[in-house]
């Protein structure tokens, strides 16, 4: 960090450092949170908010630039392997998002969140 930077400037005051730690902290969460939302679904979209959120914490927590650099790693290596095998990936992810839509419609056709609450109040 420069001397004299934005950064720099935020860190000299301890109460502003504290809010700007607590903001990052929120910010990545909310895009990791994201990103496991999205685990519902199949394919590589998982991995964009996973990566935003994670570069997010990177940039003020040790911990996280070391675990984004591994999981940025793994990141490419799957981007890579989808672009070698298009075809499977389309088909993965396009079967997965069938799937997920037909569980979605079944859920709300068939009410079965109102029978799995009726049957566990007994």
């Amino acid at each position: 960090m420069e001397p004299g930077s934005w950064r720099d400037r935020v860190r000299r005051k301890p109460g502003l450092a504290t809010a700007y730690r607590v903001a990052v902290f929120f910010a990545g969460l909310l895009f990791v949170l994201l990103g496991l939302a999205l685990t519902v679904l199949p394919g590589p979209l998982t991995i964009p908010p996973i990566l935003i959120g994670l570069w997010v914490w990177s940039t003020e927590f040790e911990w996280a630039r070391r675990f984004f650099v591994a999981f940025r790693r793994k990141a490419r290596d799957t981007w890579a392997h989808a672009r070698q095998h298009p075809v499977s990936s389309a088909a993965v992810t396009i079967g997965g998002l069938a799937a997920a839509g037909a569980v979605f419609w079944a859920v709300g056709h068939y009410d079965l969140v109102d029978r799995a609450l009726a049957a566990v109040r007994g």
